[in-house]
Formats: structure tokens, C-alpha cells, sequence
């Protein structure tokens, strides 16, 4: 992969890199406050997206939209049949009573079903409200209750029993399908009867004010607020994010582009990825677990030319490539290739970025040896075919993504929150800065507030929180989205993340310090499971650790230890605490020495979402971590 010849190839042949260079705005001192990019696509009247897969079935039928996976085969759909099916379902829908701006709320992994749900309830007239399929049934009825949805899918019998004892309480019990019961075939023989021109009636009538979801944040404390998102809102993010990066995506792979989508649907990244998938005729997948063990098989069979997803999954591929080279006798040279690759990225992007020479001949011939060896598992591992990623969620260690550009992925950084409707910046595909969350995506702002604090606004800032005033005047303020992250803009307009603002802690010699920063370097490196740096209120900070199981399973291997050995052993062995010792050093690179990890306590058991340690979008939630280990903590400080 030759980052250069790529896209010096596209920007000569195609206008995208002119069409959203942002606006800056600075203060007195010369630093950039607020930067915009205008957008590449205008607003949309009327139904938009909802009206996307039947433009796609008049425009071409015959063209395959959708590969859903069926026992070992992945089935083509073509654009009529996904048009017909979403008619159909919604035709059952408006039978099953929905009225319209009636709410419909789903409960499931991410499957095919599930795009056909969405699009069949905006179809005809309604609201979907995604809830997560790991939800408790106090949550599940807290957003019944919450949102009124009058109508529940889950996915299987066990959030079907779930769900009965989430609605025993409720007045209005919402009547419930089950998807592994062929929920949409019950749905299109109840609609059997309803007139087509109901449906399409419904769908006409929809407008870019119109609500087209009531999303649930996942919420680190506290319970989880309705975000609304009309379909203007989820038009300016996708239509944009589809001109924006899907025209490049062909031209340098010179096909059609397909992608994977294994995120949850639930959390507003993966639905409007898959929306603007749709919208752009880009080919679709769906795997419903991240979990790296059961959708490395997926990647493979499906074979993707792009994906989206979290940090985690980029950290645990590396981590997969280290411990199988080591269990082959490679570790040493795994290491010696991500050197490499590190730096041949780097001299690759210097010389796109500035007109240098690039890598020289010694790292070029390094660089194709360690493609035999190593690099080429890793794309194995993404599927082989895979040319692009995008990853938001939380920061990524440039280091690492310097290593999957060296392995021949160029992984786009992106930022957002359900708030904006996912993505509010975005690396531009022709102009990638590793270590910022990119420039705003078209159509959108950003300004850092006189405190640091970052603020969006655009299209894609949602209303309001569903009946939470008093919460959404907090959050906007004359059209802007207060994020209550902690941010800067560089020269070029390239957003940089520091830090929460309710995350922050402050030492007690008066340090400020934003945990994030360590956090994210820390479980990039080997042994690594999760992590919560300490020190509010202390005289420095320190960090809980967790093991990550596969991996210290293959630390003990190659070290001739027992497989069984107690994790009271594992934290008192000083050759395991200094291969700890140097991930925490790796991390204080980043900061200062009044913000770096003085102390380390190594922690049994791992923080997960089954334990709500973390939330569905694996972010910590850093008041139940504390609680959970409050001995631990006390011992850092005694």
C-alpha cells in the first residue's frame, strides 16, 4: 500500500479534498478557536433516509445491497427484495396498530432483521427506540416507560422473558415479537391486508423535523437520557459522511466498497454507519458480537473492504498478532516489525504530508520482509481485504494506528456522541493527522470554549433529552452542544480530545490531570485488560489493572509456568510486574512527571459490561470501578 500514489491518485482525479477545508476562526493570540466545514450535501425536505432504500430499488433493482448471513452461506438481497420486505413489515406494523409518530422499541444483537425494522417502522410513520440487548429489566422498563413505545421486538427467548418482567409493571404493556421467531414473517402476514398506499402515505409525510429515533445514551452514571434525533439530524450526518468518504474508498480500491457491521446497533455509531451505507449503496454485512474471538471468523468469511470500530478491537488484533508470533518463537521479531511499521508510516505520512523523500531503501526492504512474516496475518485477522477503518469511541494510541498503516490499513480517527448524532469530526480521507479525531465533518462546527470544554454544532446537534428540559437547556446554549469534553484545535482545524470534564481529576498539590490520556495508552500494551487511573484529591496518581486473560494465559505458557497459577502468585511476580511496569512508563511518555502514574495495583477479575463495570459502549464507569475496589485503592495510597 503506497499511501502517496493512492492519494495523490484520488486528489488529482477527484475534487474531494477541496470540498471541505474548514473555516477557522482565532482569538487574540493566534490560537484557533472554532473551525467549520460547510456541507457537501444539502439539507433534505422531506423523508430522506427513510426513503433511501426504495430510491435504491427504482434506481437499481437488481443491485445486492445486503449479504445476510444464513447457516455458513451469506445470501445476497438485491435492493427490490429489501424494499419489498421493509414494505411489508411496515404495512404489519401499521396493522399491529402503531400510529403514527408511535414509538417502536427494539431489543437485539446486531442482525439483518434489524435493518429492516428501522426502516419499516420510519415506513410507516413511527419512532424506533434501540435498547441494548445486555440491558437489565429495570432498564428495559425504564425505557419503555420512559419513551411510551407501544410496541417491543426482542431477538430471543431469553429477553423475551426478560421483557415479561420488565412490562409486568407497566399500565400500557407493549405487545412483543421475538426475531428468532420470525417476528418480520408474523408482521408482513398481519400487514397482509393494509393498503401499500398507507405506508406510502406515512412515509411521505415524514420531514427533516419529523422524530425519527429517541436514542438512549449508554450513560457512565446515572440513568440513561433519550436523546431525539429527527431524520434531518440523521440526513446531515450520513449523506454527508457517504460523499464524504465512500467516492475515495472506490477510487482507490477502483470496486465497489463493502463493510462488516458488528458494532451494536443500539449505540448510534453502527446505525448510522449502516444508514449511510444504505444511502450510498455500500454492500452490507452484519456479525452480532465485537468480541475479536467470534468476528475474526466473520471478517474472513465476509472479506470487507472497510470497517468501523472501537479502539478495543484494533488493540486486541495487535495483541492477537504478538501472542501468536510468540507461540510460534517470534516474538522478538513481531516487535522488530512493529518497529517497522511505525516507522515506515511515519516517513510515509512526513513525506505525503511535506513533500519529503519517504521511507528509504533499508525500511523499504524491511518492510517487505516483515510483510511475509507478519503484516499479512494482521490483514488476515481484518479479513484480506480491507483497505480503510474508522474508530471512535474513544481516543486510539497513534502509535497504533501508525502499525495498521504500516500493515497496509489506514485507520480514519474519528469523534462523537449520541448528541450529535454520531460522528461530529472525522479525519478527512485525503488529509489523515494520527493522534487527532480529524477535522468537523461537513456541515458542522466546533468551538473550544473559553474552559477548554469542546462544543458542536450543526445539523447533526439533536433537539432535545426527551422529557428533560431543565438537562437539554444545560446542554445547548444558542444552537451549541456543551460535549463536556476537554479539547484543542490545531492551526489546520484537527481536534484533539484531552480529557472529561467530570473526569478530571485534581491532585492534591492543585495538579489537574485527565485520566483518558493514560487509560487509552496503557490498554494498548501487551498483558493489559483494563484500567482506571486514581488521584483525586491524593498526592499523586496511581492506576488499578486488570489482566487480560488470554494474554497472561500465554505469558505463563511461554515462561514455563503453571496455567493454573493464582492470581496472588501473578501479582507478587517481579518479572510479570516489570513487563507491567514498562506499559505504565509507555503511558507517562504522554504527560508530564506531576501527571504520571507513580503506583500500580494489579486487580483480579476483569471490568466488564456483564459486572457494569463498563457500559455497553465499553466506557468505564469509573463511580461502580471505585466502589468495586475500594480496598485496592486505599492500598495504592498507604
Amino acid at each position: 500500500m503506497s499511501v502517496r500514489r493512492d492519494m495523490k491518485r484520488v486528489r488529482a482525479r477527484g475534487g474531494w479534498a477541496d470540498r471541505a477545508v474548514p473555516e477557522l476562526v482565532t482569538d487574540a493570540s493566534g490560537e484557533v478557536r472554532r473551525a467549520s466545514v460547510p456541507p457537501l450535501v444539502p439539507p433534505e425536505p422531506g423523508s430522506g433516509l427513510a426513503d433511501a432504500p426504495f430510491r435504491n430499488a427504482a434506481a437499481e433493482p437488481d443491485l445486492v445491497v445486503v449479504r445476510r448471513r444464513v447457516g455458513e452461506a451469506w445470501r445476497p438481497v438485491t435492493a427490490a427484495r429489501f424494499a419489498e420486505e421493509i414494505a411489508a413489515v411496515a404495512a404489519g406494523l401499521v396493522a399491529a396498530g402503531l400510529p403514527v409518530g408511535g414509538r417502536v422499541a427494539l431489543m437485539s444483537r446486531t442482525r439483518y432483521e434489524w435493518a429492516v425494522l428501522e426502516f419499516a417502522i420510519w415506513s410507516a410513520g413511527g419512532q424506533s427506540v434501540p435498547v441494548y440487548p445486555t440491558a437489565s429489566a429495570e432498564q428495559l422498563a425504564w425505557q419503555l416507560a420512559d419513551s411510551g413505545a407501544t410496541l417491543l421486538l426482542v431477538e430471543t427467548a431469553e429477553h423475551a422473558a426478560l421483557a415479561e418482567r420488565a412490562v409486568a409493571g407497566l399500565a400500557d404493556r407493549p405487545r412483543v415479537w421475538r426475531l428468532d421467531e420470525d417476528a418480520l414473517g408474523q408482521l408482513a402476514a398481519l400487514g397482509a391486508e393494509t393498503p401499500a398506499a398507507e405506508v406510502t402515505a406515512r412515509r411521505a409525510a415524514l420531514t427533516a423535523d419529523t422524530v425519527a429515533t429517541l436514542t438512549y445514551t449508554s450513560g457512565t452514571t446515572g440513568r440513561p437520557r433519550g436523546c431525539v434525533l429527527t431524520h434531518g439530524n440523521l440526513w446531515a450526518e450520513t449523506a454527508n459522511l457517504a460523499e464524504l468518504l465512500i467516492p475515495v474508498f472506490e477510487e482507490v480500491t477502483g470496486e465497489r466498497p463493502t463493510t462488516l457491521i458488528f458494532l451494536p446497533l443500539a449505540h448510534i455509531l453502527g446505525r448510522t454507519i449502516q444508514l449511510a451505507c444504505v444511502a450510498g449503496r455500500v454492500e452490507i454485512g452484519h456479525c452480532p458480537s465485537v468480541k475479536p474471538a467470534e468476528l475474526r471468523p466473520e471478517l474472513a468469511s465476509f472479506q470487507p473492504s472497510f470497517v468501523v470500530g472501537v479502539p478495543y478491537l484494533f488493540e486486541k488484533i495487535h495483541e492477537t498478532g504478538r501472542v501468536t508470533a510468540e507461540r510460534l518463537g517470534r516474538g522478538a521479531s513481531f516487535d522488530r516489525a512493529d518497529r517497522i511499521a511505525v516507522a515506515w508510516a511515519r516517513a510515509e505520512l512526513a513525506a505525503y504530508q511535506d513533500g519529503g523523500r519517504g521511507p528509504g531503501l533499508r525500511l523499504r526492504a524491511a518492510k517487505a520482509l516483515y510483510d511475509l512474516l507478519v503484516y499479512r496475518r494482521i490483514r488476515a485477522a481484518l479479513g484480506g481485504r480491507l483497505r480503510y477503518a474508522i474508530s471512535g469511541g474513544s481516543p486510539l494510541d497513534e502509535r497504533l494506528s501508525l502499525f495498521f498503516l504500516g500493515c497496509g490499513v489506514l485507520v480514519y480517527e474519528g469523534y462523537g456522541l449520541t448528541e450529535t448524532t454520531s460522528a461530529a469530526t472525522l479525519n478527512p480521507p485525503l488529509a489523515p493527522r494520527f493522534g487527532t479525531v480529524g477535522q468537523p465533518v461537513p456541515g458542522a462546527a466546533v468551538r473550544i470554549a473559553e474552559d477548554g470544554e469542546v462544543w458542536i454544532r450543526g445539523d447533526i446537534v439533536f433537539g432535545s433529552y426527551w422529557g428533560n428540559p431543565a438537562a437539554t437547556e444545560e446542554a445547548l446554549a444558542d444552537g451549541w452542544f456543551r460535549t463536556g469534553d476537554l479539547g484543542r484545535l490545531d492551526r489546520d482545524g484537527y481536534l484533539t480530545i484531552t480529557g472529561r470534564k467530570k473526569d478530571l481529576l485534581i491532585t492534591s498539590g492543585g495538579k489537574n490531570v485527565s485520566p483518558s490520556v493514560l487509560e487509552d495508552r496503557l490498554r494498548g500494551r501487551p498483558l493489559v485488560g483494563q484500567c482506571m487511573v486514581v488521584g483525586d484529591g491524593r498526592s499523586y496518581v496511581a492506576a488499578l489493572i486488570t489482566l487480560e486473560p488470554e494474554a497472561t494465559a500465554h505469558w505463563l505458557t511461554t515462561r514455563g509456568r503453571p496455567a493454573d497459577t493464582r492470581f496472588d502468585e501473578l501479582r507478587a511476580d517481579p518479572e510479570l510486574l516489570a513487563d507491567i511496569q514498562r506499559a505504565v512508563d509507555y503511558a507517562n511518555e504522554a504527560v508530564s512527571r506531576a501527571e504520571s502514574i507513580r503506583r500500580f495495583r494489579l486487580v483480579e477479575g476483569e471490568f466488564t459490561e456483564e459486572n457494569g463495570l463498563l457500559t455497553p459502549s465499553l466506557k468505564i464507569r469509573r463511580a461502580a470501578v471505585a466502589a468495586a475496589y475500594a480496598g485496592q485503592i486505599e492500598a495504592l495510597y498507604a
